[in-house]
Parts: C-alpha cells; structure tokens; sequence
C-alpha cells in the first residue's frame, strides 16, 4: 500500500513523512524530488501475540509513504511528478491550520478549505487534459474500425469529462465492474482515494476529534471516498524523540489516547478497505494486509501464492482468545480453534494457521 502525502509548502508536509517514516532528510522550498519511506503499523493484538509466543522475529504490517513535492501547474506538467503521483494507491493532503507569524502561508493567510479546492481543482484540470486527449484518439479510431468496446470506452470517458467540467472529482464517479476495468489504466488523479489531514496548532490539541467532526459535517460532507484525520505537527515531533515507554504519559498530558501514526494509519486503512489478520508461532508473529471480505484463500495467497493453490483449509482464532487461553492447545480444549473452508471470510484481527497440500 502506498499513499503520496501532498500539500503546499510549510503545511508541516515533510514534517509529518519524517514522523512517520523517520527517513530524515533537508528539503529545499521548491525541490522537486519525490522522498519514499516506510512506516511500520502500530497493532498492540500483535504485540500481545509476540508477549506470548515469544517468537524470533516480529513483523509488522508496513505501509509505504511518498512525500511529493508541492502541487501546482508547473508540477502537474513534470512527466516525473505526474507519474509518480498516478503510482499510488491514495493521496494523504495536509491542510495547514495551525497559525505562526514566523513560518508564512504561501498564499498570505491560513485558509484551509481554499488551499483544499485548489488542489483539488489542479487534479481535476490534469485528469481532464488526459480524457480530452483520449477522447480525440476515439474519435479517429472509432471512424476507422466497428468496435463495441471503443465506443464504450468513449460514452465513459464523455460521461467523466462532463463530471470534470463541474469541477467535480472522478472519486464521485458510479462505476461497474466492467467500466472501473476500462478506466483503472488511466490511474485519474481525481478518482484516488482522499485523507485529509488537519495539521493543528498545540492549543488544539485537546480538540482533534471535535475538529474532524466540524470537518466531516461541513467542507467534506457528501465527498465520496474520503476521510478526515487531525492531528497536532508539533507534538507528534516532540513525541517521535521519546521513548516508547515514555510515550504514552506524555499523550496523556494532552489528553490523546494514541499517537498521529496510529490515527492516519487507521484512518488510511479505512479508507482503502484494509484490515490485518495474524500469524503466531515461536518462529514468527506476523500482521498481514488484506482487503475487508477477503476469503481465506486469498489471506493464504497474501502469505504465499503455493498456499493459496494448495489450499485445503484454515485453523481460525481469534487473536485475544489466543491470548487468553494460553495459546493454541488452550484454544483447541476449548473448541475456538476453528476449521475453516476456502470461503470462509477472514475477521480484522483472526489469527490463521493455513493448511496447505
């Protein structure tokens, strides 16, 4: 899973990739270099798994962030830019607004729905240059050859132009199953999935859930495919230098529960349609990505692809039964260990032992 963290400058962008990813690196107002990082998913089921097996190697679900340059014309022009924009699978906008008289707003004052229609609308104009220049390409093709599917293709793409022309995201975009085919290579901009991250000042930092609410109900209600998240810059720096143990006092005495990391990871796992089911053993505890409503097989194919075509069937627990109960023979006296066929559709935090031929 990748997600591009857009923005204008001194939106505290980079600040937030660095926190995330803790890839440390100077970037000059104006580069036009691309930063890629990696950031390990939080799960305390997993860590609870891991207390308890005691196994070699823990890993984590990862999810892998890019932190682009700012977005405007100029950029949306750069064959470089734009191709690395289309290569994700959501974009992460962070919307300033936090106020500091010593770090200028590029665009004079702090307004935060004006940057997010801004950008928005340089998304809409760089996908509708694509489907004009496609439809031209139709309309030749069409004239020389009977084909069914270009003519389908054209009545699709007229339909996301006349959406674009309203100034209105691809995201909105009703699709079926054989039309979200014709249109995936294009890879639209506007048609990404959309996280908005309100990036606060520490004098709100109490107020994150209500400031996500105010948002989810006013600027962003009705938008489809998207979701909010706030989260406070500065504190998240000044909690990333501390220690793990220390951590969660220090949220405390701002009244969080979790850190930023957790909330944008879990919000961008939402959005996306993710979850994480387990693997525990004394070699290995594991977290792996799936989409929601994956069947077993499919959670068999994500560890390896022979499992998935060897499949016969899946031992299935729950992680915190298989923490209760002491483990695997604690669950088997108990009758949780469960058999499981290959449609069987895997929970958000099952465990999984596949068997396999």
């Amino acid at each position: 899973m990748k997600t591009a963290i857009i923005g204008l400058p001194m939106t505290g962008k980079t600040s937030l990739f660095t926190i995330l990813t803790g890839v440390h690196q100077e970037t000059r107002i104006g580069s036009t270099a691309a930063r890629t990082g990696v950031a390990k998913v939080p799960d305390a089921r997993l860590d609870a798994l891991s207390r308890l097996f005691e196994p070699n190697k823990t890993t984590y679900a990862t999810v892998e962030y890019v932190d682009m340059p700012s977005i405007s014309k100029e950029s949306l022009r750069d064959a470089g830019a734009l191709a690395s924009l289309r290569n994700v699978d959501a974009f992460m906008h962070v919307l300033r607004l936090f106020a500091d008289e010593t770090i200028p707003h590029e665009k004079g004052s702090v307004d935060p729905v004006r940057d997010l229609e801004d950008l928005e609308t340089e998304l809409i104009l760089s996908d509708l240059v694509v489907i004009e220049k496609r439809l031209e390409r139709l309309d030749k093709d069409r004239k020389k050859i009977k084909n069914p599917e270009l003519d389908k293709e054209f009545e699709l793409l007229v339909k996301a132009k006349t959406l674009l022309e309203e100034n209105r995201p691809l995201r909105g975009l009703e699709l079926d199953t054989e039309d979200e085919k014709r249109i995936r290579g294009f890879q639209f901009l506007s048609q990404k999935p959309m996280l908005y991250v309100l990036n606060l000042g520490e004098e709100e930092a109490a107020r994150l859930h209500e400031r996500e609410q105010e948002y989810r109900e006013g600027p962003l209600a009705g938008r489809s495919r998207t979701a909010v998240s706030a989260v406070c810059g500065k504190i998240e720096a000044e909690l990333a230098e501390l220690p793990r143990e220390e951590q969660r006092d220090f949220l405390a005495g701002y009244g969080l529960s979790e850190s930023g990391l957790e909330r944008l990871i879990t919000a961008t796992y939402s959005l996306l349609g993710l979850m994480s089911f387990l693997t525990a053993g004394e070699d290995e505890c594991r977290a792996w990505t799936i989409p929601m409503h994956s069947n077993a097989v499919k959670a068999a194919g994500a560890i390896h692809s022979d499992f998935e075509k060897k499949f016969i069937r899946a031992e299935v627990v729950n992680w915190k039964t298989l923490v209760d109960l002491g483990g695997y023979a604690g669950a088997r006296d108990k009758g949780q260990l469960r058999l499981e066929g290959k449609e069987y559709i895997v929970k958000d935090g099952d465990v999984l032992v596949i068997r396999h031929s």
